[in-house]
């Protein structure tokens, strides 16, 4: 006889993930209420604005019931849980950037740089919810939308479907990771750019060279500019692997 194997989760049961998204298919019902009446788009805008201004640790069920004048039971008609609310909260920002011109766009590249700044700058607006983001397959009803826009205007460009894919989950990537660590709770102070540089001039040019030679620009350079300069590197060494047909 095998042993049996040890309780695990159900991927459904866990807020954010593809079963989670799959058994609901949409935000929950915005007529569906609870007392005092309240509809689900005001309590996750509610709770987005929370965790903007305390970070996702601070936030609780109990600080948003208060901020909404109800209770936590009020809550609960609606959500399980705060990872459930969280969940909805990071959609709700996957939707902010708008991609509906995309098609209009004239170029593949266009349509990856415009994409992948414009998640950037909604990102950047609300850097408490990288962290959630990141631990969950950003499926939710906005998130497929935005996914839909930038694949169909890829595909119509005459990018193969195997490149377009790779080239949109390369740039989510790229834009996730520089929003985590420039952006995120645990980003450096904006004091740590001078003291870094403070740093680099103490080192001897002899033994360090190279850093000597390139200090002031490592310390310098806009966080915008750094990323609109990687993102650009990113597009333009994904024009490798496009083929001669693509619209560029």
């Amino acid at each position: 006889m095998t042993a049996a194997a040890p309780d695990t989760p159900n991927s459904a049961d866990v807020p954010g993930s593809p079963a989670w998204w799959a058994a609901r298919r949409v935000t929950p019902a915005a007529t569906r209420r609870g007392r005092p009446a309240l509809d689900t788009a005001q309590i996750i805008a509610t709770a987005l604005r929370l965790v903007d201004e305390h970070g996702v640790q601070a936030f609780s069920l109990r600080m948003l019931a208060d901020t909404l004048g109800s209770g936590t039971a009020t809550l609960y008609r609606h959500f399980a849980s705060k990872d459930e609310i969280l969940a909805h909260v990071v959609d709700r920002v996957l939707g902010e950037p708008d991609l509906t011109d995309l098609a209009t766009l004239a170029t593949w590249q266009e349509t990856l740089t415009v994409t992948g700044q414009r998640l950037y700058d909604a990102l950047r607006r609300h850097p408490h919810i990288v962290g959630p983001l990141m631990t969950q397959v950003p499926v939710g009803p906005n998130g497929v939308d935005q996914r839909e826009r930038a694949l169909h205007a890829l595909l119509a460009h005459g990018l193969p479907a195997g490149l377009a894919a790779r080239a949109f989950t390369a740039i989510g990537h790229y834009v996730i990771g520089f929003t985590a660590q420039q952006h995120g709770p645990a980003a450096a102070s904006p004091a740590a750019g001078p003291q870094l540089a403070a740093f680099y001039r103490g080192l001897d040019p002899n033994v360090y060279p190279a850093i000597a030679q390139t200090a002031r620009t490592l310390t310098s350079i806009p966080l915008a500019d750094e990323f609109r300069f990687g993102l650009d590197l990113l597009v333009g060494g994904l024009e490798r692997h496009a083929p001669s047909n693509a619209q560029t």
